[in-house]
């Protein structure tokens, strides 16, 4: 058993339930958001997030890990109105999201650059772990970096090997962004490793955007979990291909590596919620539960299959 991190408090990791292990509350740009999105009700988005978690505790979801970071709009505050008034346990995290540079805050800070200090990220995130974030006393549960299709950019590998040396100073477990299709979770895991981290501790988020079985053996193989968690975005991968990978995984003995979400939100800037709708009308919190459970049920999973990769391995993930 460990101690887990949610914005409620410190848990322990018994207690997690079923999780899903890559869910988006807000999604959310401050700067956007002040300045352009003018019919905004701050209340009614609250309300409706309560709302939409509510529903999610009532299909049979104890916790979510949510990897909103720097660079997706992490506003803690509004996260703490909300986890008061739910029966869920959210676990934020920490990190920074870009698929090439860092941000210009950071541009010329930094081991070897303009102000020649050490790497700034690690210790921000570290902060997070052991202190909390900003002043809301809220401690980061996950930390979490990016890989897409730009492959390792200085800024990428900057930002995930300050995310390993965040992994090896606290222990916090990590999540990845990445881009099956270029085979990016096998970089994430090389750089990962040259830092120390413990794969076993990482979740290679995205990982069910692929049906190549062979390539997710193989990060499965190095010891890291396979985030088959955006569920729902049907434009990716239609469900269909989705669920037969993961029961041709739990065939051949993989169902320890593997964990679900959907990728979704309660809010996100990127398009109206009507838009989102239209174009991913299942990407909700309710799909896995509701559509995906009994699919693969019907599949040939037992019972036992989805409480070790609904309950078991998340909570391994933290222990």
């Amino acid at each position: 058993m460990a101690s887990v991190q949610t914005v409620t408090g410190a848990i322990d990791s018994s207690e997690l339930g079923r999780t899903l292990v890559h869910e988006h509350v807000f999604v959310l740009n401050t700067e956007y958001k002040e300045n352009y999105l003018t019919e905004w009700d701050e209340q009614e988005r609250i309300d409706d997030a309560v709302q939409k978690l509510t529903d999610l505790k009532e299909v049979g979801i104890d916790s979510i890990m949510d990897p909103t970071v720097l660079g997706l709009g992490r506003y803690i505050p509004r996260i703490q109105k909300i986890a008061a008034r739910v029966d869920v346990n959210i676990v934020v995290g920490t990190g920074l999201y870009t698929y090439d540079e860092v941000p210009h805050q950071f541009e010329h800070q930094g081991p070897g650059l303009l102000v020649d200090i050490p790497e700034p990220l690690t210790a921000m995130f570290v902060k997070d772990i052991t202190e909390g974030i900003a002043d809301t006393g809220v401690k980061a549960g996950l930390l979490k970096c990016a890989i897409e299709h730009q492959g390792l950019t200085p800024g990428v590998e900057r930002v995930m090997r300050a995310v390993g040396q965040a992994h090896v100073q606290t222990g916090t477990p990590i999540t990845v962004h990445t881009n099956p299709a270029t085979g990016s979770g096998l970089v994430a895991q090389k750089v990962l490793k040259e830092e120390g981290v413990d794969l076993s501790k990482v979740i290679i988020g995205h990982s069910g955007d692929t049906n190549d079985i062979d390539y997710l053996c193989k990060v499965a193989d190095a010891g890291s979990m396979l985030g088959m968690d955006r569920f729902g975005l049907d434009l990716f991968n239609p469900l269909e291909e989705r669920i037969g990978t993961i029961i041709e995984l739990v065939r051949r003995g993989y169902v320890e590596n593997i964990t679900l979400a959907h990728d979704a939100n309660c809010y996100i800037d990127y398009f109206s919620p009507e838009a989102k709708h239209q174009a991913a009308p299942n990407w909700h919190f309710r799909h896995i539960s509701e559509d995906v459970i009994p699919a693969l049920l019907k599949g040939g999973l037992s019972e036992g299959d989805i409480d070790t990769i609904l309950v078991g391995n998340p909570r391994r993930h933290f222990e």
